[in-house]
């Protein structure tokens, strides 16, 4: 317990709750997890940088996405296998715990702005298909990507500095496995209900705003998917949109949980499970959810293996 007039320098992080046993099982776990989303995500990247058949706004997006992915599990995650690790409590000093907050949700933030427009770019390919290549081309794709993370990170800076403003004298010790916004707000000895208010619709904005077009996009999609007359040609038009569809329904849906209620300071062990679902789960599904249902990424990945198979037999 820290003195009342004082304010943290560094916090200690409790992690999981468990024998050192325990720990280690949960480091061999979370280690596979976090390598598998390393080599998927990068895979999927180099395979749409390399390949000339994906060389489509969809994919072009679906690069950045898998970037965003491999970033927001790297704050994340290798802080915590260290945690882990150590017989003790971790500590982390108020400097680091500032920057892996801000990136842990600039880069979050960046990704909502990224499946908007990944959306609407759907929306163009199956309801405007013949104008698709008019209307995104490569300025307007590059304008979107560009926007999208300029967004997440410029409308962080604020929540951020608000939330480092506050005195923390209860405590330096977080119920939390990273620096958690709302388990920092609870060791805070000033009135944060008007901070966590503005935070609260500032999560309000950032992610109904980008659920917004997703939504409209889609219920075009759906009518338009249902006027075509063939089941073959339905088929058709929605594997273009599954994969997509697939991953906003587990990202949205985790992040409402954990973001979008007034009160921010819930319970860690609600927290913690949430957490773990967006910065190890989400970024480990990711590649099977995007390669599994494309037929194009599959033919692209059996189309490198060969190629490696033949350097490697040359």
């Amino acid at each position: 317990m820290m003195s009342n007039h004082s304010s943290a320098t560094e916090f200690c992080l409790l992690g999981f709750a468990g024998s050192q046993e325990v720990h280690r099982i949960l480091f061999v776990i979370f280690f596979f997890f976090y390598s598998v989303t390393l080599m998927g995500n990068a895979v999927i990247i180099v395979v749409v940088c390399v390949d000339k058949h994906l060389q489509s706004p969809m994919y072009f997006f679906l690069g950045h996405l898998s970037a965003l992915e491999i970033l927001v599990t790297s704050i994340i995650v290798p802080l915590m296998l260290e945690g882990l690790l150590l017989p003790g409590m971790q500590t982390i000093s108020l400097a680091a715990c500032v920057t892996q907050l801000f990136l842990y949700l600039a880069v979050g933030t960046t990704e909502f702005a990224l499946l908007g427009a990944m959306a609407v770019d759907r929306y163009v390919a199956v309801c405007n298909p013949l104008r698709y290549n008019v209307i995104m081309n490569s300025h307007t794709c590059n304008f979107v990507v560009i926007v999208s993370w300029a967004f997440g990170f410029l409308s962080e800076i604020w929540p951020v500095y608000a939330t480092f403003q506050l005195t923390f004298c209860k405590s330096n010790v977080l119920d939390h496995f990273y620096c958690d916004r709302g388990q920092l707000l609870k060791l805070s000895c000033d009135d944060t209900l008007f901070t966590e208010f503005v935070l609260f619709l500032m999560a309000i904005f950032i992610i109904l705003g980008s659920l917004a077009p997703t939504m409209v996009s889609y219920t075009y999609i759906i009518a338009t998917i249902l006027k075509i007359p063939t089941a073959s040609g339905r088929r058709k038009a929605f594997s273009t949109c599954a994969s997509h569809f697939t991953f906003v329904v587990i990202g949205y849906g985790t992040c409402l949980f954990l973001y979008v209620k007034p009160k921010q300071t819930q319970a860690a062990e609600y927290n913690k499970t949430v957490s773990l679902l967006i910065s190890v789960l989400t970024p480990f599904l990711n590649p099977f959810i995007f390669t599994l249902r494309n037929d194009k990424v599959k033919e692209a990945l059996r189309e490198g293996v060969k190629s490696c198979c033949q350097l490697l037999k040359a």
